[in-house]
């Protein structure tokens, strides 16, 4: 079955090149999936996409009159992916239901440490021979009330780092999690999360229900001086609210590796002509805001298994089989 993979990286070439090989040709392409580059997969049975394509109806229709039976996303998410749509059109969609929690929960503590530290500033001045000190005076994490957002593994993963720096862990989610619990975790209602944190960090999905997630009315009942994560949907954080936080002075340190309106910007060299987006570029004008553009899953760990069950969807879809990876099956396939 002949493969179209969108929004390729330079380093995930290799590795989807090498996963593929002696099993189903492979077409790979950096551009992503649009209504205007939907064309280009005419006669490919197999599309693989990533988490900026866009799989709205019209492109959705777009492949089907291609020939397209079978989309394969290299991500867990799938906000992007218009699956009713989808399903009207006789598609079977895929994702990839599990990789590495500890590539995101890492991360996440990285953009955490950074700001707390003043890292960037610091490493931009000593480039330039200043050894002074001003103005970057951070704290101590051992010690700090850490709220976490969504406990799943992920969540998790991140829990078991800040109890390993001597954290008071408090956590917010549908239903407790043992794991976290035998941590010490508290489980609290959000607005307590939010007020008793020194640091929150985020790690539920996107869904209707927790779209701005954080808006207007959660960043006030932060503390002052608090540290803000974000590495999980751009959309859980009203971008344009925290923008008026920061402009009051609020919220010592962000740190986000998703941004709402990112598709089209994210996995893109806008080095040249800048972004038109107003609300990202001034967010990325405060000293105290590090964003890091979607990279949070990027290890070769966690890329190697995204890759890995992209190919398994593929060998599922050739035997009529279902997976765990499958959100909308192919009609009248048998189940594993």
């Amino acid at each position: 079955m002949e493969i179209l993979a969108y929004g390729v990286q330079t380093d995930e070439r290799p590795l989807l090149s090498a996963a593929f090989e002696g099993r189903h040709p492979l077409r790979m392409l950096d551009v992503f999936l649009t209504r205007d580059t939907a064309p280009l997969a005419d006669g490919f049975p197999v599309v693989s996409s990533s988490v900026n394509d866009v799989l709205d109806g019209e492109v959705l229709a777009r492949l089907a009159a291609g020939g397209t039976k079978l989309i394969t996303q290299r991500s867990t998410g799938f906000n992007n992916i218009d699956l009713s749509a989808a399903r009207e059109l006789g598609l079977t969609v895929a994702r990839v239901s599990y990789y590495s929690p500890y590539a995101v929960a890492e991360h996440a503590w990285a953009l955490a440490l950074a700001v707390n530290r003043r890292l960037l500033r610091a490493a931009t001045r000593t480039r330039e021979f200043d050894f002074r000190l001003d103005g970057l005076l951070g704290r101590d994490v051992h010690g700090m009330t850490v709220g976490v957002v969504g406990t799943g593994k992920i969540g998790e993963c991140f829990a078991r780092i800040a109890h390993g720096f001597g954290t008071e862990l408090l956590g917010w989610d549908i239903a407790p999690n043992p794991a976290c619990l035998e941590l010490g975790m508290s489980y609290v209602d959000k607005d307590e999360l939010l007020a008793r944190s020194d640091l929150v960090s985020l790690h539920v999905p996107l869904l209707p229900d927790t779209r701005h997630l954080i808006d207007a009315a959660a960043l006030a009942r932060m503390k002052d001086d608090a540290i803000l994560v974000n590495s999980s949907r751009g959309g859980l954080l009203d971008s344009a609210a925290l923008v008026e936080t920061l402009r009051a002075g609020r919220l010592s340190g962000v740190g986000l590796d998703v941004y709402e309106e990112e598709t089209g910007v994210f996995f893109t060299d806008r080095s040249v002509h800048g972004v038109t987006d107003d609300v990202l570029a001034r967010l990325m004008t405060f000293p105290h805001v590090l964003v890091t553009s979607h990279q949070a899953y990027f290890t070769h760990t966690a890329v190697g298994q995204i890759i890995a069950a992209t190919v398994q969807n593929v060998e599922d879809f050739a035997a009529g089989h279902t997976g765990e990876n499958t959100l909308v099956p192919a009609a009248g396939s048998a189940g594993r």
